[in-house]
């Protein structure tokens, strides 16, 4: 077992070594995944009634925050950045308009179910492929709630898989994905971890999930990534040839006889100089306004996304990646919700 593999289930050791039975320990495991499951499920139910009963929505973002960063490969800081993202959301220093004139204390543009508890799950020696099912699972229970639609808060990039796979599966076909990022992530498996942040990409092509697989912002990619793209079909756009391609990437349209448009946000796709608080720093990167204008003009009905891989322990005193992670989410918010 590698040594990712083994972080977070100390807890479990520790029983098996005092000789507690497995079925009292999956008795006690599956416990904590229904409440957990519950309290995603009721807040949603809230969540959703309020929304419905106010009127006018067909789609309403809704928050859910994946604490998750064992599966990085470097640094596990991601695990904190769900709050700092919400704190930043809500600063005094700016106000609830997004750049296309939708606020979002209106309860039918922005609403928040919490987090899936994933350390308190982890503690309880729950292993990553039942972790990855909850997540899929939570956001599930989100869908349920119509018009809420996921807008989730990671976390390292390894949940986007079960978020996905999630999404598709609850409507019932693929999606289109749109994948802001410096890496490919489509390692076979990276370090031996099957759920690594580096392999999630690979994880949802695997499943059929997704028919179209853009990923723009790449400039760190091995010989392995190349082949892997290769094999999958997915369609890159590298930062060495993004003047060439900015024309396309501005006008995408997606979605177009498939289930909708999924935008996952690994906030290490914008240069180091917009973004320093991320595990990963690579030069070169795009630029805010750069992001904005692709999704701004995206055309397609975009039905979940994901805002990944913030490390509040590498930001600057003053939150400045912490603020940037939020207006990603603000503007992603305000794309789902109509």
């Amino acid at each position: 077992m590698s040594t990712i593999a083994r972080r977070g289930i100390h807890y479990m050791q520790r029983l098996n070594s005092a000789n507690v039975s497995s079925a009292l320990l999956e008795n006690g495991q599956n416990r904590v995944i229904d409440a957990s499951l519950t309290l995603i499920r009721e807040r949603a139910k809230l969540k959703g009634e309020l929304v419905r009963a106010l009127g006018g929505a067909v789609a309403t973002s809704s928050l859910l925050g994946v604490p998750l960063g064992h599966n990085s490969s470097f640094l596990q800081g991601p695990a904190f950045a769900p709050p700092r993202i919400r704190e930043a959301i809500w600063c005094g220093s700016t106000n609830s308009t997004t750049e296309e004139g939708k606020d979002l204390q209106d309860a039918r543009v922005l609403t928040d179910v919490g987090d899936v508890p994933i350390q308190e799950i982890r503690d309880c020696g729950v292993d990553d492929h039942r972790l990855m099912n909850v997540i899929g699972e939570s956001v599930k229970l989100v869908m349920e709630e119509d018009p809420l639609r996921p807008l989730v808060l990671g976390g390292d990039h390894s949940i986007s898989f079960p978020v996905i796979r999630a999404v598709s599966e609850k409507l019932g076909g693929p999606v289109d994905v749109l994948h802001l990022d410096a890496h490919p992530d489509n390692y076979d498996e990276f370090e031996g971890n099957y759920y690594s942040h580096a392999s999630s990409f690979a994880r949802v092509m695997e499943g059929n999930y997704v028919r179209r697989l853009l990923q723009v912002g790449i400039r760190s990619i091995t010989t392995e990534g190349r082949a892997q793209a290769k094999k999958f079909g997915v369609e890159q756009y590298e930062m060495r040839t993004f003047s060439r391609d900015r024309h396309f990437l501005e006008n995408l349209k997606l979605g177009e006889g498939v289930k909708g448009v999924y935008i996952s946000i690994d906030v290490d796709c914008l240069d180091p100089a917009f973004a320093p608080g991320v595990s990963h720093i690579e030069p070169g990167g795009l630029s805010f306004r750069d992001v904005l204008n692709i999704l701004h003009n995206l055309q397609g009905d975009v039905v979940a996304g994901d805002v990944v891989e913030f490390n509040p322990q590498r930001d600057t005193v003053d939150g400045m990646t912490a603020m940037v992670a939020a207006k990603l989410v603000r503007e992603l918010a305000a794309k789902i919700a109509k």
